[in-house]
């Protein structure tokens, strides 16, 4: 790790610690932060913006780092297409080669060119997916070129540009909001008080805080008492074989973990929760894994995230495995959610 990394890893240990050792360095640049995301929402939301066909759904966070949010959208549009919608997903694509113009992403498609996340939604997923920068840009693509009736993108809450139907928050449930503060004092992208004007708040909880507790929630949160406040959990499964050689992993307890994404620490406690012995490799988001990243002077076996086996399959071998998750939400959620849609629809 350099410097710069070690610097920034310090300050990020700070948003989550109760000490919070670089907090009041940094408090009056977030104070800062804090007022321009105000005044930048304020005006993108009194410009004129392009008016949607279909109803759109924000899947979305205020803070920076993992939350669950992409296996999330993915279970949302198989719980839509099953109740007869046909969905379509829109995606910034983070590090996507796009020139401007808007792409569509197919299962073979290179993460390199169009991100990590919509490459393992396309893979996992039967639905239109179109990433561009401009998130108004991939939603008009997605209405010219598909029958979808129904638009879910994966992140954008602060993307004002484009107009949405129904705004869904999701947190994650081990690290919450850490200590409330914008950047560069703590993880926020926007000032707390934004959760209270979502239409829901969803939860990556892995059974930290059951459904029936949610109060527990709201409290830690500071929030106001919500009626659409849900929890859900990402359940995984036996590793699956990156380069589709092996059918079952080895018998072998110690393994090494690697996650590039946003909140290492959870993926390798899921490792450990499964009986698993883990020494761990952390990389930053949505990192660029090259052969060293991944081979170990031993044979033990090495198990990652999916979204980061989409971009290691190419030198992947018999040792290289990924931890596919299944995402369970309420069925009172989703039935919330279709209620939301059909009140809303453009038209």
């Amino acid at each position: 790790m350099n410097p710069w990394q070690r610097f920034s890893q310090s300050v990020t240990d700070s948003w989550y610690s109760p000490s919070g050792g670089w907090t009041r360095c940094l408090k009056p640049l977030s104070l800062l932060f804090s007022f321009l995301a105000r005044k930048r929402k304020q005006r993108l939301l009194q410009a004129s913006r392009w008016s949607p066909p279909v109803p759109v759904i924000v899947v979305g966070n205020i803070s920076v780092g993992g939350t669950g949010k992409t296996p999330l959208v993915a279970a949302l549009v198989r719980e839509f297409q099953q109740r007869g919608y046909r969905p379509g997903i829109i995606s910034r694509g983070f590090g996507a080669k796009t020139g401007g113009i808007p792409i569509s992403v197919r299962p073979d498609s290179d993460p390199s060119n169009v991100g990590d996340e919509p490459v393992m939604l396309a893979r996992q997923l039967n639905v239109p997916l179109i990433v561009d920068v401009d998130r108004v840009k991939a939603a008009r693509y997605l209405c010219d070129q598909t029958d979808c009736n129904l638009i879910i993108a994966d992140d954008g809450l602060q993307h004002y540009n484009l107009q949405r139907h129904i705004e869904v928050l999701v947190l994650d449930g081990d690290r919450l909001l850490g200590n409330k503060l914008c950047l560069p004092a703590g993880p926020l992208r926007e000032p707390p008080e934004r959760m209270n004007q979502v239409d829901m708040i969803l939860v990556n909880t892995n059974n930290t805080f059951p459904s029936k507790k949610t109060e527990e929630v709201e409290s830690a949160l500071g929030l106001k008492p919500l009626e659409e406040l849900y929890c859900f959990s990402l359940e995984p499964s036996a590793p699956v074989s990156v380069a589709g050689i092996s059918k079952k992993i080895p018998d072998i307890t110690r393994v090494h973990g690697v996650a590039g994404i946003g909140h290492p620490e959870r993926f390798f406690n899921t490792l450990r929760s499964l009986g698993y012995d883990v020494i761990g490799h952390p990389f930053p988001d949505h990192h660029s894994f090259v052969p060293e990243d991944i081979c170990f002077n031993d044979d033990l076996p090495v198990i990652m995230t999916a979204k980061d086996a989409v971009k290691c399959v190419d030198f992947a071998d018999d040792r290289h495995w990924y931890l596919p998750v299944t995402t369970r939400v309420p069925d009172s959620c989703i039935e919330q959610l279709v209620a939301m849609i059909e009140a809303r629809k453009p038209g």
